[in-house]
């Protein structure tokens, strides 16, 4: 019982030893997260496509009032143009759902 230990402990070591090389082998993000990196890709002009915007109003009847911040929105990540949860929750139609329809 004792080898047996012994030899789970020198797994465990040499275990740690390999996760501390990879570790110091590449870029580390958020050691200083108030700096973006030089090196970081920037957009410096977005143009939404037709399909964005038939996209993000996709399920929205007229008039689209409230929907000013569409124009601002840029390239930021937005959840209000991508498919919601399936089923009940979908209360735009986002999701096809003839292609889970049983014949």
């Amino acid at each position: 019982m004792y080898k047996q230990l012994k030899y789970q402990v020198l797994v465990f070591a040499s275990f740690f030893q390999l996760t501390a090389v990879i570790a110091d082998s590449g870029f580390v993000a958020g050691l200083s997260p108030a700096v973006r990196p030089a090196n970081a890709p920037t957009i410096t002009i977005f143009e939404p496509a037709d399909a964005w915007k038939r996209q993000a109003l996709r399920g929205i009847h007229e008039p689209h009032t409230g929907l000013g911040f569409l124009k601002d929105q840029g390239a930021w990540y937005t959840p209000f143009n991508r498919p919601n949860l399936p089923g009940y929750y979908d209360i735009r139609g986002l999701h096809d759902t003839t292609k889970n329809k049983k014949d």
